[in-house]
């Protein structure tokens, strides 16, 4: 599929950094749009950056525009709200599950989304049961195609370094052996690469991703 014009949800992000930079090198889109909080100091011929209050429906709506696929990879984390769940509930959930409703009034086609190998929305843990959530509400839109990533730990150089995060992730790396497969930390640029890959291929239906799908979508350079 050529021709695309892309929404991006969460480009100042880890992952959503790299599915920025690969949507400007793919061919396959023409346009990208990126919806952000603050604004962002990034230029190309194909970038469209909208500076969005997510708390306004109507702007949201209206900044969403018209297109063929929205990335959704916005995320945070206890830490960055302060602990305050109610607000990280706002960024987690209502956000990406707006997207998908408004997108799908304005009739984009995919929708696709970072999401945790932990989902569960019959969990007793927050965590895992927003994302389960975000997950199953998403999946009740009649998109042409839903695409679920579902990494384990992200690995990759942050913008912000969190020490609890990167002396995890170096724990992770050294018992990776040991882990089940599902569990083993991922390269966020594989990540992303595979949902730009997903993106790109365009097939029908609901998909899911997690450790061995990332690998074999989005491990390889194209």
């Amino acid at each position: 599929m050529t021709g695309q014009t892309a929404v991006l949800l969460g480009a100042t992000g880890l992952t959503g950094g790299h599915v920025l930079e690969f949507l400007l090198e793919d061919d396959a889109f023409e346009q990208v749009r990126v919806l952000v909080r603050q604004p962002l100091e990034r230029q190309h011929p194909k970038l469209d950056i909208r500076v969005v209050n997510f708390n306004d429906h109507l702007a949201y709506r209206r900044e969403l525009g018209t297109g063929d696929c929205i990335f959704c990879c916005i995320g945070t984390t206890l830490a960055q709200v302060k602990g305050n769940k109610q607000l990280y509930r706002t960024i987690d959930f209502d956000i990406p599950v707006n997207a998908a409703r408004f997108g799908l009034e304005a009739g984009f086609r995919q929708y696709l989304l970072v999401s945790s190998h932990l989902a569960n929305a019959r969990s007793p843990f927050f965590y895992p049961r927003l994302k389960g959530e975000t997950e199953e509400i998403i999946c009740t839109f009649p998109f042409q195609s839903i695409h679920l990533f579902r990494p384990s730990f992200l690995v990759g150089k942050r913008k912000r370094t969190r020490y609890a995060e990167s002396l995890g992730g170096k724990l992770m790396q050294l018992l990776n052996p040991l882990l089940p497969e599902v569990a083993r930390p991922v390269q966020a640029a594989v990540v992303a690469r595979a949902m730009v890959k997903a993106a790109r291929q365009g097939q029908p239906g609901l998909h899911h991703y997690t450790y061995s799908g990332l690998q074999e979508l989005g491990g390889n350079s194209r």
